[in-house]
């Protein structure tokens, strides 16, 4: 009667050490859920913005349509990705397009001197540094969830409860950096 009482004890010391380990990875997982909620939003807001800084950037550099279509094609590219891998590719993408148009402002004194495009210029150099401080706080989550998957005894219950590693939302040496606002 002893033993049993003690096995009793100990396999319900193991199912509650279980449930411990499955609502850590569970609660670390939602954090990297809702930091990815977080990048998503700035991501879905630089989008937006790309439009009308196109439609300015228009107005006074008719024909450097090539870098026009650039910036569009590269927007549309990250709206388009289905894998966290490809949506880093393209936004990297995105930012190097971007940087061209503000390249391209240099050649243009009264586009750079349009108060709409400042305006919509050092909106998105605070969008940049949102995401990048987004992103930090997601590869952050991503790294603590990880490890946890992975140490012991986690690692014993984190491949039966269907706990993956996540990749990292990479920066592409293109990004690195926001863009430089000039008056």
């Amino acid at each position: 009667m002893d033993a049993g009482i003690i096995l009793l004890i100990v396999i319900i010391g193991l199912g509650i050490f279980a449930v411990m380990i499955y609502n850590r990875l569970v609660a670390l997982r939602q954090t990297c859920q809702q930091a990815w909620g977080d990048i998503d939003v700035q991501l879905k807001q630089r989008h937006d913005l790309v439009p009308n800084l196109v439609e300015t950037v228009k107005g006074y550099a008719e024909h450097e349509q090539t870098t026009l279509t650039g910036v569009i094609k590269a927007r549309q590219t990250a709206i388009d990705a289905t894998s966290l891998k490809d949506l880093a590719e393209a936004e990297n993408l995105l930012s190097g397009a971007l940087r061209q148009l503000f390249a391209l402002s240099e050649s243009y004194p009264d586009l750079k001197a349009n108060q709409n495009f400042l305006s919509l210029q050092n909106e998105l150099a605070d969008l940049e540094n949102k995401i990048a401080a987004a992103r930090r706080f997601f590869n952050n989550a991503v790294s603590e969830y990880n490890t946890a998957s992975e140490q012991f005894p986690a690692v014993l219950f984190a491949n039966i409860f269907g706990f993956t590693q996540k990749d990292y939302f990479e920066v592409g040496e293109a990004e690195r950096g926001a863009p430089q606002v000039k008056f």
